[in-house]
């Protein structure tokens, strides 16, 4: 593309995307194996029938009976002047960026986490500083704050559950950070209703850190990846700042009546996440079992390792009709939760490529069950 003018810090980038082949098992892009229900898709199908007629007319441009449905389903006594709506979270975190970042501003994240926020940070042309999570893949508050102090972010990023290594921030880690951000805070919750019991959200904090933003999207629990909906809860002054950057009528009113069938509906979706969450544990003890290290979940997906060559390990399970994740940390794989029919071609398939690796010397030897296991 040498004859387009494109721009210089883009000349050699490569787009943003997960592999989309056609295999028997796909568990690579942490969506909720479980599709709408007969009966949500009938409420889904008259909400967008209703709509359909009025199609000629541009939509609610800023989806306030959406925004009053989403303060109801997040609680924490939030209203629609506190919540806002996009095209996906993804789309949620531009528009933050494109009001409070751009050039002159910094955005931090701790990595590895969401590959999306630098490369968002990049297209809104944000410069981006990469801080470093521990080892355990958590974050010491003390070292956060160091950074913080030094690079003086306009945004920083805090991704609770952590995509791809699964465990959620403690409150007072997020806390810390939110004192001493001298710009937003924002923390992508997007796996926040597949936490462990006893987790709590950085919802709670929204009342005593005025710059914090919590992130959320309704792909995950709610099973609409397909529709595109992502949202905020923030101080009502961060969503008059999004008015200035979001494109008018952004939000479809096909997407908007979708979005509030499912969230009149929304026992039904949610009733998938305890069974996710159910076979997330289990896969957890289960490739402990087998002697990998496995990092603590609290999303929808697993991570584990480690292999001297791991993309030998993706291949081999891929070659078996397996498709998972070849992403974070080297050395390690990520598996979305699946049916449990998915999960159990998934085990099937990992015991023979185990085997297969284990003899060619590609993977490490087995370790004790339990040994080194949490991570």
């Amino acid at each position: 593309m040498t004859w387009l003018p494109l721009r210089p810090d883009l000349a050699r980038q490569t787009a943003y995307g997960a592999p989309q082949l056609d295999v028997p098992v796909q568990l690579n892009t942490n969506e909720n194996p479980y599709p709408p229900s007969a009966a949500l898709v009938r409420a889904i199908t008259d909400a967008v029938a209703e709509v359909a007629g009025t199609l000629n007319r541009y939509p609610d441009r800023d989806a306030l009976m959406l925004r009053q449905d989403l303060a109801s389903y997040l609680g924490h006594g939030l209203t629609a002047a506190q919540v806002w709506a996009a095209n996906g979270s993804n789309e949620i975190i531009q528009q933050l960026l494109q009001a409070f970042g751009g050039p002159g501003a910094v955005a931090l994240g701790f990595e590895p986490s969401y590959s999306m926020h630098p490369l968002i940070a990049l297209a809104t042309c944000t410069p981006w500083v990469q801080g470093a999570r521990d080892a355990d893949f958590g974050l010491d508050p003390g070292r956060a704050i160091g950074v913080i102090r030094a690079e003086r972010p306009a945004v920083t990023f805090l991704t609770s559950p952590n995509n791809p290594t699964g465990g959620a921030l403690p409150m007072d880690v997020i806390d810390a950070v939110c004192a001493a951000a001298p710009g937003l805070v924002v923390v992508d919750e997007a796996y926040a209703e597949f936490a462990r019991d006893g987790t709590p959200s950085a919802l709670s904090l929204l009342g005593q850190h005025p710059r914090l933003v919590v992130t959320r999207t309704m792909s995950k629990a709610f099973a609409l990846a397909g529709a595109r909906v992502g949202y905020l809860a923030a101080d009502p002054e961060v969503l008059s700042a999004l008015l200035l950057v979001r494109l008018p009528y952004h939000l479809s009113a096909v997407t908007q009546a979708v979005a509030r069938a499912a969230l009149a509906h929304q026992a039904e979706p949610l009733a998938t996440v305890k069974a996710i969450r159910m076979q997330r544990n289990d896969l957890v003890i289960w490739l402990r079992s087998r002697g990998l290290a496995v990092a603590d979940s609290d999303a929808n997906f697993v991570l584990f390792g480690e292999f001297a060559d791991r993309h030998a390990v993706w291949q081999a399970l891929l070659d078996r009709g397996v498709l998972i994740r070849e992403t974070g940390p080297a050395a390690w794989l990520r598996v979305s939760i699946g049916t449990p029919a998915e999960m159990a071609a998934f085990r099937e398939a990992l015991d023979a490529v185990l085997d297969e690796t284990r003899e060619a010397g590609l993977g490490r030897a087995p370790r004790p069950a339990g040994e080194g296991a949490r991570r």
